[in-house]
């Protein structure tokens, strides 16, 4: 039979769960309201990034087709890969689920099938998650971005372009990756690696190289890729980390709303619990005292 240290020990748990289920609530809503306007930036960014990629890629294909052998800018230079370098990108805080376990195992996957093949993998780690992961997993530090907030702007990542850049144009690089979360609806996140450098000509559906499209250019395709390549890369990174931040709301937002309702179930499971030890309690209280009074009756 529960005593009455059991009782208020069940008691103090419930209130206690409660409190949790609040907080878990308030959460959610706060990570709802962000998901929001953090997916309107990344759908709104979407439909430019993409002509974009397909403008550039149709451009440089035009260019190398045009050269030859020789690269018509440094961004296009393809070579023997030596050092590889990840931008991986996942979130300052955790309470979101598997979102950055997930991210975390795929961009692994990448950097462990490189090791072999290159003489040096490094990363550029956006996020306090990504950046402890690496760490622990003793992979060199290229740089590191945190504390970029909830809705970064252009120009918040615009380091993070220019140092890939201007560390593939000097020759220490010589392949650029990026790895984020796709966000695709407020229950799936999708873990997505790419290629960032160097830029690579259009693929038909079958996965062979596009022709280049016979354009008349004005001015030189040379002149407009100096001048579009570099806002390219960026662009692609500042998608990149849009797409990231549309994530992580929704997955944080869907992650607490499963821990109130996990958090309700346990309060009605005990008070339940807490019921049924109150009354048998009672009971217990009760039958002490018919019996106290049946012996003094007897004595």
């Amino acid at each position: 039979m529960p005593g009455g240290g059991t009782v208020r020990a069940i008691k103090q748990r419930i209130g206690a769960v409660e409190n949790t289920s609040k907080v878990t609530r308030a959460m959610e809503l706060v990570a709802a309201s962000k998901m929001r306007r953090a997916q309107d930036r990344a759908l709104s960014a979407r439909p430019y990034a993409t002509q974009m990629r397909q403008v550039l890629s149709q451009l440089s294909a035009y260019a190398n087709q045009s050269s030859g052998d020789e690269a018509i800018h440094p961004l296009l230079a393809q070579r023997e890969i030596k050092n590889f370098a990840l931008i991986h990108i996942t979130s300052d805080r955790g309470l979101a689920g598997g979102l950055n376990s997930n991210m975390n195992r795929a961009s692994a996957s990448v950097t462990l099938e490189r090791q072999p093949e290159v003489d040096q993998v490094s990363v550029l780690s956006v996020g306090r998650k990504g950046r402890d992961f690496f760490r622990r997993a003793g992979f060199p530090m290229l740089a590191e971005f945190t504390e970029l907030g909830d809705f970064p702007s252009s120009s918040d990542v615009l380091p993070i372009a220019r140092i890939v850049m201007e560390d593939y144009i000097a020759g220490n690089l010589d392949q650029v990756f990026i790895g984020f979360q796709t966000f695709v609806n407020p229950a799936v996140q999708r873990p997505t690696v790419r290629q960032v450098l160097p830029v690579q000509p259009p693929r038909s559906e079958d996965g062979e190289e596009a022709a280049a499209v016979d354009f008349i250019f004005e001015p030189s395709p040379d002149a407009l890729l100096s001048t579009l390549l570099p806002r390219y890369v960026e662009m692609q990174v500042f998608e990149a980390i849009l797409e990231a931040q549309a994530s992580e709301q929704s997955a944080r937002m869907v992650a607490m709303r499963q821990a109130t309702d996990a958090a309700n179930d346990m309060v009605s499971d005990l008070t339940l619990t807490y019921n049924k030890a109150r009354q048998e309690l009672i009971t217990g209280e009760l039958l002490d005292i018919v019996g106290g009074k049946a012996a003094l009756e007897q004595g």
